[in-house]
């Protein structure tokens, strides 16, 4: 696709709904935190799982890593089974205008020894289907195979399951959980306006007709698509996700947190979602950061140790998104029981912790 300049200040407000645009913390206040009696411990310290019960690492020793298919219904409601707040997905719109839930750009299958490659958003949503388990038990889908540090590996779980449509999660998820629905573009191509609003368009028509009284915030790294999906609609946050410097890209505004929260500002979003590691290396930003009204959750494989996470509260973090739900949000839970408490984490052990981070 031709790079054309986007100028989001000239988009028009496509839809007409009400303007209501919420911080974070406030938006969380909708979450049932205990449906028996509807005790709301608002504002709180939030859980998002991370592609709903964890993303699939498989080449993992750790079994937690494959225990359910990724961005899969069973993930997701795996994950509603503990308390989380959010589950997280990646969003893309394929040729004929479907909103799915699948995180790669490319999705791979093998046949006959060889490796077939295709771009997610070049396929139907029947296609799309063809991969992996089907819902009909008598039909064979292609074998799903995915690409791990330039290796192709087989795609093998324990509990696996069949792709959804983000229609379809709206319908069947335990209504109980938010939905933090990543919007997903190739980092390696260069989006037209247009192309941009027309997919944004097809993902919000979907969450205007399903969402319902479900919490839901958008994040994206593509910081265009952050910035028109608060343009065309105020009723939901939009946050901007950032690596906080961890890589570094061509567009600058992808390199920094200082980078995120001016891009935030300046577009009226209401938070950044950043790589954990970005924070504690430049962890005076959490502060400036919260001073600018804005909220801040974060995102990496840090996220799975509870110590890291009770340091991150600590910090003014608002919340993290986590691969091991059960064992960290269990942590969370024991943590706001003994809020107020130190929890047996001294100073000593967050300098460390941060040195150590820098240094990696």
């Amino acid at each position: 696709m031709a790079t054309t300049a986007v100028h989001v200040s000239d988009v028009p407000n496509l839809d007409q709904v009400p303007e209501n645009t919420a911080s974070f913390s406030a938006y969380t206040k909708q979450i049932p935190t205990d449906l028996s009696n509807g005790v709301d411990v608002s504002p709180k310290f939030v859980v998002i799982g991370h592609r709903g019960h964890g993303m699939n690492a498989l080449q993992s020793s750790d079994r937690r890593m494959t225990a359910f298919k990724e961005n899969s219904i069973l993930s997701f409601n795996k994950a509603a089974n503990h308390s989380v707040d959010y589950i997280e997905f990646d969003v893309q719109v394929t040729k004929d205008d479907v909103a799915i839930i699948f995180h790669d750009d490319v999705i791979l299958h093998q046949e006959h020894g060889a490796i077939f490659e295709n771009r997610v958003t070049d396929l139907t949503r029947d296609e799309f289907f063809s991969y992996g388990p089907q819902r009909e038990a008598e039909k064979a889908g292609k074998t799903l195979v995915r690409k791990v540090n330039g290796n192709v590996v087989g795609w093998h779980v324990e509990s696996d399951d069949y792709s959804c449509t983000l229609q379809e999660a709206f319908e069947i998820v335990n209504p109980k959980v938010g939905f933090n629905i990543e919007l997903k573009f190739d980092d390696h191509v260069n989006y037209t306006q247009d192309h941009l609003i027309h997919v944004l368009q097809v993902v919000l028509k979907v969450v205007y007709e399903y969402a319902k009284d479900r919490p839901i915030l958008f994040s994206s790294f593509q910081p265009d698509a952050a910035l028109l999906m608060k343009k065309l609609q105020q009723i939901y946050p939009v946050y901007f996700l950032t690596n906080g410097g961890t890589q570094l890209y061509n567009d600058v505004r992808r390199n920094s947190l200082e980078e995120a929260k001016r891009v935030a500002l300046e577009g009226g979003l209401d938070g950044i979602v950043s790589e954990v590691k970005g924070v504690f290396r430049n962890p005076s930003a959490v502060r400036e950061i919260k001073e600018s009204n804005l909220s801040l959750l974060t995102y990496g494989k840090l996220n799975n140790f509870p110590e890291t996470v009770h340091v991150q509260h600590l910090m003014g973090v608002d919340g993290v998104i986590v691969d091991l739900v059960e064992e960290i949000t269990s942590a969370v839970d024991e943590m706001k029981t003994r809020k107020g408490e130190s929890g047996g984490i001294e100073l000593s052990f967050l300098l460390n912790l941060i040195s150590q981070v820098v240094q990696h």
